[in-house]
C-alpha cells in the first residue's frame, strides 16, 4: 500500500505563556497520508481524501495530550473533499471506465507469440477490442493497429489473419509475426440474424496460401423488408439479442468466401438462402467443415448439422442428419476424425439450451458417432483436439466456475487441466500441451495466462493501477436446502467496512438463462455494491447449468414456480448465517430471466425494499409472440402455448396477473431495440403498477438491445440502481422510527 500514498508531514510551533514568562516552545509534529487519486475516464483527476493517520512527535507528551486528542477530534469530523470518495477504498461506478479485460487469445505454432484482443471501456459508447501480440519471453507488447479481433495463425506462423481496417477499407486484413505491414485482403459483412454458439469465422490452408472466412450477402427478402411500406414474410423477422439500432433483421445470409493471398483473389465458396458458420479447413486442405441449419423451414425449427463442402467445386456433404444440434466441429490432426458439440433431444430452443452441451466426436465420413464426454453430468464447451489428436480439450461448467479439461478421444475418465477458482473465457493450445488462456478470478476481470509443464503464469496485469488502490470484496459460497429438499448453491459478495456491531444491506442479483450460473469470478456491479457496505447474494436456482442435467431439468414446465422459491430460502439462509446482514435493508434485481423472477417475486411478497427487474418478462404469453425466437417455451414448457392448453397455464405464472400484489416499489430498466425480450414486457408491467398504486418508473436506455452494452448507459444504470436502493432504505428506517415513536 505505501506505494499508493503520498505523505506530507507539517510542523507546529506554540509558545506558552506562564505569568507573562515566555515558555519553552513545543514542536509537533502531523503526518497525513494521503491515498493516490488516479485519473477519471475523462481526464480529470479525483481529489483525494485524507486518511486519520496523525503522527504526533511531542517534546513534552503529558502536557499537549489534550491537544493532540482535539487534533484527532478534529481530523475525524472534517468532512472529504468529494462525497463520491467516501467509499475510495472500493470499486466506485465510474471505476468501470478504466477496467480492460482480456478476451480472444491465440497462441502461434511454435509459442513465441500469443495474440490477444483487449475489451476497453474508456469510451461513453460500447466495449470496443483491440489486437495485441505478446512476445511469451520478454513480455514484450505490441498493438496491432487497426485490427479488432478473431486473430488466426497461419500453419508456419509466419502471418496472422484477423478483422480490422487497413485506411479505409475494413474487412479480412493480414500481418506479420510481429504485426508489422498489414494488408488488406477482402471486404467482410457480419448479419444481425440469430445465430447462436456460432464458431470459427477464419480458417487458413493448410498450406498457408489461402484463407476461408465468413461474410453475408443479401437475402431474397432484403428488398420487400427494408421498403416503404416495409413487407414482412420471415418467420425470423427480428434481429439477435444484441442488436440496439433497429427492430428488423437485415436478412443478410453468411455464406464461406475464400482468398488467395497471393493473387490477392477472393471466391464465394456457398450460397443459397441458408447460412453457413463455425468452419475448419481439413488438414489434407480438400475441404472445409461447417455448420448449418438446412431443415424444410429453419425459422421455424432449430436444428444445426455438420457439413463438408468440397473446395475445388462446392460441393457439400452432410455429414450428420439429426434432430438434435451440433455445433463447432473441429478436424482432428490427421483429418480422419471430427470433434464437436451435440445433444440429443429432439428440440432445442435457438435462445437457450435446457439440456447440456456434450463432446462428441465422429469419423470424418460421419459415421461411429459417440458421445465421449457422456461421463461428466455437466456443461461442456468449446472442444479441440490435442497436437498429436490423442485427447481432446474443452471447458467444463462446474458449481459457479468454468474449468479446462482433457479427455481420451476414446473417451475415458476425464482430467482438469485449469482448476483454479474463477471462470476460463477463450482458450488456444500450443505444443507440449501449453495452454494461453483468459481467466477471470474472485479479484480481477479476465486477464491473460500461460500454462506449461503444470506450471501456471499470469502474463497480464492490465488493471493494476486500478485495482491496486481499490480493495475487492471477498465472495464466498454456501449450500442450503431449498423448500423441497433441493441442495443449492449460493454466492455471497461481503461488503467492505464491516465491524463487530456493523449491519448490511442485502442486494438479491439473479442470473438470466434460466440454464447459465453465477459464480465467484469477478462482477464489476458486485464490487460497485460491495464498495457502498452492501452484500451480494447470487443463487443457483434450479435450472442452472454446472449442477448435472437434473438439476438443470428441475424447472421444466415449473417456470416462476420451484426456482423462484430457491431465491426466497437463500435469501433467508443468508440472513440465518450472517447475522450482519440487514433484513429490513434487502433489495432485489436481476437481468433477463433473472429480471422474470424480480418481477415474480415482488408480486409473491413484500421481503424486498425495493426491486430493480432489467430487461424482465412480465408476460409469458406476450412474450411467445412478440420475441424474435418463438420455440423457448416449446422447449421449457413441452408445447407451443396453443397447444394442450398451455396458454392458461402461461398466464397463471405471469408476473403481471399478480400486480395488485405488489407493494414493492420498482425501477423497470430495458433497451429500447430489446428484441430478445422486448420493451412491451416493461411497459405494460409499468402501466399495471402505476395502476395499482405502487412507486414505479421505467429506465429506457436508447441504442440497446437485450440489456444495457454502452458504457455510459452501464455507469448510470448502477447510480440509478444506487439511488434507488438508497432511497427506500431510507424511507423505511424512517418509517419505521415513526413508528416506534
Amino acid at each position: 500500500m505505501r506505494n499508493n500514498l503520498n505523505q506530507s508531514t507539517r510542523y507546529w510551533r506554540k509558545r506558552t505563556d506562564r505569568g507573562g514568562r515566555r515558555g519553552t516552545q513545543r514542536l509537533f509534529r502531523i503526518t497525513f497520508i494521503k491515498r493516490a487519486s488516479a485519473p477519471s475516464a475523462v481526464g480529470r483527476t479525483n481529489p483525494g481524501r485524507f486518511d486519520l493517520a496523525a503522527k504526533f512527535c511531542l517534546e513534552r507528551p503529558r502536557r499537549s495530550a489534550l491537544l493532540a486528542i482535539f487534533l484527532i477530534l478534529f481530523f475525524l469530523t472534517i468532512k472529504p473533499v468529494d462525497d463520491s470518495m467516501a467509499q475510495s477504498s472500493g470499486l466506485q461506478s465510474d471505476d468501470l471506465y478504466r477496467l480492460r479485460s482480456v478476451g480472444d487469445t491465440q497462441i502461434s505454432p511454435d509459442g513465441s507469440r500469443i495474440a490477444y484482443s483487449v475489451t476497453n471501456n474508456d469510451r461513453p459508447g460500447a466495449p470496443y477490442a483491440q489486437l495485441w501480440l505478446m512476445d511469451v519471453a520478454g513480455g514484450k507488447t505490441t498493438q496491432i493497429e487497426g485490427a479488432s479481433g478473431g486473430a488466426r495463425w497461419s500453419p508456419d506462423g509466419k502471418l496472422i489473419a484477423c478483422f480490422g481496417r487497413v485506411s479505409d477499407k475494413s474487412g479480412l486484413i493480414v500481418v506479420r509475426a510481429d504485426g508489422s505491414q498489414p494488408a488488406f485482403i477482402a471486404p467482410a459483412q457480419g448479419t444481425n440474424h440469430p445465430l447462436p454458439s456460432t464458431g470459427e469465422r477464419i480458417a487458413w490452408s493448410p498450406d498457408g496460401k489461402r484463407i476461408a472466412f465468413i461474410s453475408a450477402t443479401p437475402g431474397p427478402e432484403t428488398e420487400a423488408a427494408s421498403g416503404d411500406p416495409v413487407v414482412i414474410t420471415r418467420y425470423l423477422y427480428k434481429p439477435t439479442a444484441t442488436e440496439g439500432l433497429t427492430r428488423f433483421n437485415d436478412n443478410r445470409r453468411t455464406h464461406i468466401f475464400i482468398s488467395d493471398i497471393e493473387a490477392k483473389q477472393t471466391r464465394q465458396l456457398t450460397d443459397g438462402n441458408y447460412y453457413e458458420h463455425s468452419i475448419d479447413w481439413s488438414p489434407n486442405g480438400d475441404e472445409i467443415l461447417f455448420v448449418s441449419n438446412r431443415e424444410p423451414d429453419p425459422d421455424r425449427f432449430f436444428n444445426y448439422d455438420v457439413f463438408a463442402v468440397k473446395v475445388s467445386d462446392g460441393k457439400i456433404r452432410q455429414l450428420t442428419r439429426t434432430e438434435n444440434v451440433e455445433y463447432r466441429p473441429r478436424w482432428s490432426p490427421g483429418g480422419k476424425m471430427i470433434v464437436y458439440l451435440g445433444t440429443k433431444r429432439g428440440l432445442t430452443s435457438s435462445e437457450t439450451t435446457m439440456e447440456d452441451t456434450h463432446v462428441w466426436t465422429m469419423n470424418a465420413d460421419g459415421g461411429d458417432r459417440r458421445e465421449i464426454g457422456a461421463s461428466i453430468d455437466n456443461r461442456q464447451g468449446s472442444a479441440e483436439w490435442s497436437e498429436d489428436g490423442a485427447s481432446v480439450y474443452f471447458t467444463l461448467q462446474e458449481g459457479g466456475n468454468v474449468r479446462l479439461c482433457r479427455l481420451p478421444a476414446h473417451g475415458s475418465k476425464p482430467e482438469v487441466v485449469i482448476n483454479d477458482r474463477g471462470a476460463i473465457g477463450s482458450w488456444s493450445l500450443g505444443g507440449n500441451g501449453v495452454v494461453a488462456y483468459s481467466f477471470a478470478t474472485p479479484g480481477e476481470p479476465p486477464q491473460l495466462y500461460l500454462r506449461v509443464n503444470g506450471g501456471i503464469r499470469q502474463l497480464t496485469n492490465l488493471n493494476s493501477a486500478l485495482l491496486g488502490s481499490r480493495r475487492v470484496a471477498e465472495v464466498e459460497s454456501f449450500r442450503f436446502q431449498s423448500f423441497d429438499g433441493m441442495d443449492v448453491e449460493a454466492f455471497l459478495t461481503k461488503p467492505l467496512g464491516m465491524t463487530a456491531s456493523s449491519k448490511h444491506p442485502m442486494i438479491t442479483v439473479i442470473h438470466g438463462g434460466p440454464h447459465g450460473q453465477q459464480g465467484p469470478a469477478f462482477n464489476s456491479k458486485s464490487q460497485v455494491y460491495a464498495a457502498r457496505g452492501w452484500a451480494v447474494l447470487m443463487v443457483n436456482y434450479r435450472g442452472s447449468t454446472g449442477y448435472g442435467q437434473k438439476f438443470a431439468d428441475a424447472i421444466f414446465r415449473d417456470q416462476n414456480g420451484g426456482e423462484a422459491k430457491d431465491v426466497l430460502y437463500g435469501v433467508e439462509a443468508a440472513l440465518r448465517r450472517n447475522s450482519w446482514i440487514d433484513p429490513d435493508r434487502l433489495g432485489i434485481e436481476g437481468v433477463s430471466y433473472g429480471g422474470q423472477l424480480t418481477n415474480w417475486l415482488v408480486t409473491q411478497t413484500n421481503r424486498f425494499k425495493a426491486a430493480v427487474p432489467i430487461a424482465g418478462i412480465s408476460n409469458l404469453i406476450t412474450q411467445n409472440y412478440l420475441s424474435y425466437y418463438h420455440d423457448y417455451l416449446a422447449v421449457e414448457f413441452g408445447a407451443f402455448p396453443h397447444q394442450e392448453g398451455l396458454m392458461d397455464e402461461l398466464w397463471r405464472r405471469s408476473p403481471i396477473r399478480y400486480v395488485a400484489n405488489v407493494k414493492t416499489p420498482v425501477m423497470l430498466v430495458h433497451g429500447e431495440n430489446d428484441n430478445d425480450v422486448p420493451i412491451a414486457e416493461a411497459e405494460q408491467f409499468y402501466i399495471g403498477l402505476k395502476d395499482v398504486g405502487v412507486e414505479t418508473l421505467m429506465v429506457r436506455y436508447p441504442r440497446e438491445g437485450h440489456g444495457v452494452r454502452e458504457n455510459k448507459h452501464t455507469v448510470d444504470l448502477i447510480d440509478r440502481s444506487v439511488e434507488w436502493y438508497e432511497k427506500h432504505f431510507r424511507n423505511d428506517k424512517a418509517a419505521s422510527g415513526t413508528a416506534k415513536r
